[in-house]
């Protein structure tokens, strides 16, 4: 394998590992016995466990971008809305990973906030933002929608990830989710 190639397999046994035990409780021994390589073969990839994490997250970030401009191909108004919202409910159940993984984000990024670290979440909010961006474009520059269809997005994160089975009332009003402005 070359060494590009092993960098991918960190990234995607960082995003598995991450998303299941968050930042502080993965150790690099971990993802590197995930891969199959020595711990300083993985810090020959990448410096430290911080860049591990900011490429896992990063990775998530774009994956789930790429979800929605495939499922945006060729679609306007209510069918682009309805489409775009079906290929997030898949991307959560055919990857959980990526789900858990947005949420242990998030808490990473809080954590060192509120331990004075702030460049350590400039780059996810960059790449947030850029998926804000790219949402508010795909809906026809409506930041009222793009807004709205992002705070959909996080209420059914929250859900999920908190274990709502399907049926359950929380989920009752889902249907205004997916109606256009």
């Amino acid at each position: 394998m070359s060494a590009e190639e092993r960098r991918e397999s960190v990234v995607r046994a960082a995003v598995a590992e991450f998303a299941r035990s968050g930042y502080n409780g993965t150790s690099t021994e971990t993802i590197a016995k995930r891969v199959g390589v020595s711990q300083p073969y993985l810090f020959r990839l990448f410096p430290g466990k911080q860049a591990i994490f900011l490429a896992a997250s990063e990775r998530c970030l774009a994956d789930t971008r790429q979800v929605f401009t495939k499922a945006a191909e060729g679609l306007e108004g209510e069918e682009l809305s309805q489409a775009l919202a079906r290929a997030y409910q898949r991307l959560i159940v055919d990857d959980p990973d990526k789900l858990l993984m947005q949420m242990q984000m998030y808490a990473a990024v809080a954590a060192a906030e509120a331990a004075g670290d702030h460049e350590f979440g400039e780059r996810l909010r960059l790449g947030w933002a850029a998926m804000w961006d790219e949402l508010y474009l795909l809906l026809g520059a409506e930041q009222e929608e793009a807004t709205s269809f992002l705070a959909y997005g996080m209420l059914i994160n929250v859900l999920a990830s908190m274990g709502f089975p399907a049926g359950h009332r929380v989920w009752s009003g889902f249907h205004l989710a997916t109606r256009s402005s």
